[in-house]
């Protein structure tokens, strides 16, 4: 079923677990996540990137919104990184039921103004918003993207926007960064950062850049006060590894044998997020409300 951005972050800030946003740009991802979403009765969110979007184009959207509307677990679709109105409307026409509009690397005024617009156009509509303040680095290995350098959040300045923009999330920038990390570099997250807004706002907050940090870093995210982690270069690892094993044996060319394994794959690391996030079996809360 599908449901409302800010009736998913609600139930899970209030049961203190975060919901995973899932990026998907096929149907063998899209299947891993909602068949183990189901399998799991676990909350979960389906988020595409424009750049996604442009390649799976809208009419994938039908599909995916079938299975949304058919199952029997809590979803929500979402826009991951709009970088402009125009994603936005595009995005919203597909029909997706939330945005993230990413005014992160413009200047503090310009990021409240876009955000604000979005917002204004959006909230008629019942079509929720998140925003970003902050940067989340970039390992030049994965479609989001990012900045060079990681300016963290002020937690003064996100009162402040969540105030100025009305956004329903705001996606906060503790050291984290899209994609996988080279080898040997080992992230450590700013807890104390992420503390302090939790202290000062009860708006729910986002975790970008959720793939191959330390486990134990992203629990204790959770913990403080993180509502939904995005999870994007992890679950794409797993099935394109798995994907060039089973193409070793070169004499395979039909997709129902090469592609089973590699949903398999994926639906292992999807489980292991769902169980990280503490959000496995909390399909129930939401029947609660």
């Amino acid at each position: 079923m599908l449901i409302s951005m800010s009736k998913m972050l609600k139930v899970a800030k209030k049961g203190h677990f975060a919901v995973g946003a899932f990026n998907v740009s096929s149907s063998m991802l899209m299947r891993a996540v909602i068949e183990e979403a189901e399998a799991t009765q676990t909350p979960a969110i389906i988020a595409i990137h424009p750049d996604e979007l442009q390649f799976i184009t809208n009419e994938f959207i039908a599909y995916v919104l079938e299975k949304i509307h058919r199952s029997p677990i809590p979803f929500v679709l979402h826009l991951d990184h709009g970088g402009s109105l125009a994603d936005v409307e595009r995005a919203v026409h597909a029909g997706f039921n939330s945005v993230m509009i990413d005014g992160s690397k413009l200047p503090y005024e310009k990021n409240i103004a876009l955000v604000k617009q979005v917002v204004d156009l959006m909230h008629p509509i019942g079509v929720a918003v998140e925003g970003e303040l902050g940067t989340i680095g970039d390992t030049g290995n994965s479609i989001e993207g990012g900045a060079t350098k990681v300016i963290y959040t002020n937690p003064e300045q996100a009162v402040n926007f969540i105030e100025k923009t009305g956004a329903d999330s705001l996606a906060v920038a503790i050291g984290t960064a899209h994609g996988i990390y080279p080898k040997g570099f080992k992230p450590e997250l700013q807890m104390n950062i992420l503390r302090d807004i939790v202290e000062r706002t009860d708006s729910p907050l986002v975790l970008h850049g959720g793939s191959a940090n330390p486990d134990n870093e992203i629990a204790q995210a959770v913990t403080i006060g993180i509502q939904k982690i995005n999870i994007s270069s992890d679950i794409k690892h797993a099935f394109y590894v798995k994907c060039r094993e089973v193409l070793k044996n070169q004499e395979l060319r039909e997709p129902n044998q090469i592609y089973p394994e590699c949903i398999e794959a994926t639906k292992h690391v999807v489980r292991q997020k769902m169980q990280l996030f503490n959000s496995i079996g909390k399909s129930s809360n939401y029947f609660a409300e």
